[in-house]
């Protein structure tokens, strides 16, 4: 039988050893999860640049694979945000590439563009419209 402080050593060192065996579990999950992402990275998913110059974004799509429709989301996506494109190159053959200029849309009433825009956030909202095409893709 054990004594009382016995027992409470006995219970903490089988909590311990419950919670380690927690945390491999949530480690060799999280390993997993990477490895995923990192063979989806290199063979399909879509690599994005945003440069912020001045007055305008400068951002480039890459993806080793054509990507039908891929362009109408990420269009749909510089509208959300109030991007307007001042300029942009598109190739679709066997890859897809897109390289754009695209500028702050300004508000009518202050003739102000919205400052809260960074490069940060415009390549956020270009990975959500990446997000949504994949989506509509496996539902195809």
């Amino acid at each position: 039988m054990l004594l009382p402080e016995q027992h409470d050593k006995a219970s903490i060192i089988l909590d311990a050893s419950n919670y380690i065996k927690d945390l491999k579990k949530r480690v060799e999950k999280l390993n997993q999860d990477v490895s995923t992402a990192a063979s989806l990275t290199s063979q399909n998913f879509p690599t994005i640049r945003v440069e912020e110059q001045e007055n305008h974004f400068l951002i480039k799509v890459f993806t080793a694979r054509n990507c039908h429709g891929l362009l109408v989301f990420i269009l749909q996506a510089f509208e959300e945000l109030g991007l307007e494109v001042l300029q942009a190159r598109v190739s679709t053959s066997d890859s897809f590439l897109l390289e754009a200029i695209a500028t702050r849309v300004r508000r009518h009433e202050t003739k102000e563009a919205d400052d809260q825009i960074d490069a940060q956030v415009v390549k956020q909202v270009v990975l959500q419209g990446i997000q949504k095409w994949i989506q509509g893709s496996e539902q195809e």
